[in-house]
């Protein structure tokens, strides 16, 4: 492309780009709510997996069934891998906005029909494999969903404030999951143990229908984001774009894989592994835990905002290093502090874990999305952050229930978050700061 070009597709896109600020609050509600419609969906299942273990697997001691349980939980996650593979490279070809309307279809579907599936003690083993196949579904859907909302986010927000904006879509998530855990709550404080044990689980799973239609409409009248219009205008997209990041963008795969390791596994173990600790191994009652869950994934979706504002102010790496130093250094006290058997004191633990995931998210979103350049951002944030999601987050639950079944130790789960931790800061550390720079085009 000879100069002269260069400078008009420059101006063009610097054009796109003040045409796309006033738009900025009718992108970040699509794609959050989109996303919040995405881990509503997603998240019910760790919420209730203590009752779908009962529901779905043959009768005997509940820790077993519970492991059963997160073990499905887990096979959705073989699936995002694959999905984000597909779902990236379609995105980088033909557009975010088509893609993202794809991914929330499949997946609020699924879940619909998750909550409309006959039980164990219906039809048997076939109950089990159904609940698996839809669990294939939802991962391999998701696989396409965060990626691409930070994608899309990140393309419209403006330089100096991505860091800001581009956490709302983890303020989404956590609000998903805060809404999900709220949901489970009232309807076991209203509806009885025994009567959401027997039927009421599967409320939860029928609203994601119709939310999902609010998240399609939504998503499906924006258009597309300046980054990729301009792009697509200027002849560069990548016709093979996977190849094209696993070729030339081997450092920032990386560095992406690095940073996820501790985000997918203090997630899952926040909002899916915590409910059923501190009901079945701290002996809570479902209905505290799912009141301490709510209140702490609250908190850190209110923390999140201010996370990213100060990422953009300070950087990501010190937002970053200090989430992971807090994991390493209050993960063990913490979980001795649930232990003592009080709200008051778990709610503590929840919020000061939660601080940490906060500090990370806030920076972590936009520094993945400024890893890559505009042609292969979909694709390479898809392979990289679903693989380390794959492996580290995915095992998250069961990987935890059987380090206190193998040890004995209701805090060994700890370790496991501490090691994950330690993987991301020294990744942190060997980064460049990318905040306050302008995206790879």
């Amino acid at each position: 492309m000879n100069h002269s070009s260069q400078q008009s597709l420059e101006r063009s896109l610097e054009t796109r780009e003040n045409r796309a600020v006033p738009k900025l609050r009718k992108v970040l509600l699509a794609t959050g709510i989109g996303h919040f419609v995405e881990w509503f969906d997603f998240g019910l299942y760790g919420t209730l997996a203590a009752i779908i273990g009962l529901q779905f697997f043959q009768a005997g001691e509940p820790s077993v069934a519970l492991l059963s349980s997160f073990a499905v939980f887990g096979a959705g996650f073989i699936m995002r891998p694959l999905g984000g593979l597909y779902f990236g490279s379609l995105g980088d070809r033909i557009g975010r906005k088509k893609v993202l309307a794809t991914v929330i279809m499949l997946t609020s579907g699924a879940t619909f029909l998750m909550g409309l599936l006959p039980t164990y003690s219906q039809v048997g083993i076939t109950a089990t494999v159904l609940l698996v196949l839809t669990r294939l579904v939802q991962g391999f859907a998701a696989g396409g969903e965060s990626s691409g909302a930070t994608t899309f986010l990140a393309e419209y927000a403006p330089t100096e404030r991505r860091g800001y904006f581009t956490c709302w879509i983890d303020n989404f998530g956590f609000m998903a999951f805060v809404a999900g855990s709220g949901l489970v709550f009232l309807l076991t404080a209203s509806l009885g143990e025994a009567t959401m044990t027997d039927w009421g689980w599967r409320i939860p799973f029928l609203i994601a229908g119709p939310l999902g239609w609010v998240g399609l409409y939504l998503r499906t009248h924006l258009e597309d984001s300046p980054e990729f219009l301009a792009m697509a205008q200027s002849g560069k997209t990548a016709s093979s774009p996977l190849r094209m990041a696993l070729t030339t963008a081997w450092s920032a795969l990386f560095f992406c894989v690095g940073f996820v390791v501790i985000k997918a596994v203090g997630h899952w173990t926040l909002q899916t592994f915590m409910p059923s600790y501190l009901s079945t191994e701290l002996h809570y009652s479902k209905l505290d835990s799912y009141a301490i869950t709510t209140i702490g994934l609250f908190a850190i979706a209110v923390m999140v905002p201010f996370m990213g504002y100060l990422s953009d102010k300070f950087g990501r790496k010190p937002l970053m290093l200090a989430g992971c130093a807090g994991f390493i250094l209050f993960t063990w006290p913490a979980m001795m502090l649930m232990a003592r058997g009080d709200m008051f004191s778990a709610v503590m633990a929840m919020l000061l874990l939660g601080a940490f995931i906060a500090a990370f998210d806030g920076a972590c979103t936009a520094a993945m999305a400024e890893l890559f350049p505009t042609r292969i951002r979909y694709g390479g944030i898809s392979i990289a952050y679903n693989v380390a999601v794959a492996f580290f987050g995915g095992i998250t639950p069961w990987f935890s229930a059987y380090l206190m079944t193998a040890t004995g130790n209701p805090f060994s789960p700890a370790w496991y978050v501490m090691g994950a931790a330690l993987i991301t800061f020294i990744t942190v550390l060997r980064a460049k700061e990318t905040a306050g720079m302008p995206l790879q085009r």
